[in-house]
Parts: structure tokens; sequence; C-alpha cells
């Protein structure tokens, strides 16, 4: 029981700080900041403060049904029927929920697996790793590390890239940002 509690008790301060704006607006952020603006770099370390917390009532209404049924109910997209399989355009993916970059063009390659592939994350805390033991099987799954959507699995089995890694990710899960674009910002 003990454990439990200590759970919750330190979940609070997180759960306390979290700001509400009308559900489904698209400025709707509900990102904690120790600040109210935030000077952090891109590139920085993702930390509880800036978790994504909402409720799945909201998720349903920030989020595509098929972008729910995968992001956060950990479903997956049809193969090679998805938007960015064979996108190679210079940008940067981000997480289709809550927009923290995750995947940058330049480690995207063509896998053959029907899905977009990539060989390593934009930064290692950017996305988190977890066992997955559903379909019989043992897989590592790829979640957000902000807001804990379902993104896709890892696996080692792409020994033509610089990790051997391939991050089979849902295109559903992505949102794509030219490079241009991000020049311009």
């Amino acid at each position: 029981m003990r454990g439990p509690l200590i759970a919750i008790l330190l979940s609070l301060p997180t759960l306390a700080s979290c700001s509400h704006s009308t559900p489904g607006s698209a400025e709707s952020s509900h990102i904690t900041h120790s600040s109210q603006k935030s000077t952090v770099p891109v590139m920085e370390s993702i930390t509880m403060s800036d978790q994504v917390v909402r409720s799945e009532e909201e998720w349903k209404q920030l989020l595509t049904p098929e972008q729910y049924r995968v992001l956060r109910e950990k479903g997956t997209e049809a193969p090679y029927q998805n938007e960015f399989d064979e996108h190679f355009e210079a940008g940067t993916y981000s997480c289709a929920a809550c927009g923290l970059e995750l995947f940058d063009s330049e480690t995207k390659f063509n896998s053959g697996c029907g899905w977009p592939a990539f060989y390593a994350a934009q930064a290692g805390d950017r996305v988190e790793l977890t066992p997955d033991y559903s379909l019989g099987r043992t897989r590592t799954e790829v979640t957000c590390a902000r807001c804990g959507s379902h993104l896709g699995h890892i696996f080692d089995d792409a020994p033509q890239t610089p990790t051997g890694q391939r991050y089979c990710i849902n295109s559903v899960s992505l949102k794509f940002k030219p490079a241009e674009q991000n020049d311009e910002e």
C-alpha cells in the first residue's frame, strides 16, 4: 500500500501545475513549465515539468479517430498505405499528439517494411523504449517522452544503418515540418 501512495504523492506537484485551456482548441497545450516563457533550446532534456497531461476525452477531441487508435490505444496503421513511408523530403518529424520533435529526415531510410523507418531519434530523451509482450512475442515499444503516445517499435535489424536499429513508426503518429519552414522560424 505504501508504494502506490508514494507514487501518487510524487505525482501531485506535476498534476497540480498543469495549465488548462479549452479542450480541442489549437492553443490547448497542457504543457507545464516552471516559468511563463520558455527559453529552452529544442534539444534540451525533457523533464517532468514538460509532460503533457490530458484526459482520454481531451485526446479524443484533439486527435482524429485513427490517430487516437494508434497513439492512445497502441494500434498500428496499414503498411505501405501511409503518408510517410515513401516520404524523403528534408525536415523534421514531430509527435502528432504533442508536437515534440522526434526524428530528423537525415536519419530516415527506406527499410522496405511499409512504415517510416529511422535509425535514430533526434535526441535520446525524446522517446521512451519499453518492453512490449503483446502478440505473443517480445518487442520494444517506442513512445513519445513528453505525452506517452505510442509511436511504433524499434528493432535491431538494420545493419545498413550507422546504429543497426530501425525505429518503425506509424505515419499517423507523426507531423512533418519541411526544412525550409524550420529555417524560417
